[in-house]
């Protein structure tokens, strides 16, 4: 199984599958797909609907990793449960903060 962290020449992709129009906000911890890939599984209460869930994901996951929402952008899947978010910065920083992060629970 891959990991949902990639890091990239200007930053990290986090792979994330996206639940809109959940009963809470949430990251709910990591989930396999059928082909065995590790996606971090995310809750949202807004509805996909003109960028609404979107812009609810990258609030939550700014606050959760504590960084600025300008620094993470979708760079896959804008229309997609399934996205490719990507965080500017230091790719080796950024790596060592969600590892973490993810070793603190993830919340």
């Amino acid at each position: 199984m891959s990991g949902p962290f990639t890091p990239v020449s200007n930053g990290l992709r986090v792979a994330v599958r996206l639940t809109p129009k959940a009963s809470r906000n949430g990251i709910e911890g990591l989930a396999p797909d059928a082909n065995g890939d590790l996606w971090l599984k995310v809750s949202v209460t807004a509805v996909p609907e003109k960028n609404k869930a979107n812009g609810a994901l990258l609030k939550l996951l700014a606050k959760a990793w504590r960084c600025r929402k300008s620094d993470l952008s979708i760079v896959a899947g804008a229309t997609d449960r399934y996205k490719t978010i990507l965080i500017a910065g230091d790719p080796a920083t950024l790596t060592g903060q969600l590892e973490q992060w993810m070793k603190e629970g993830g919340s």
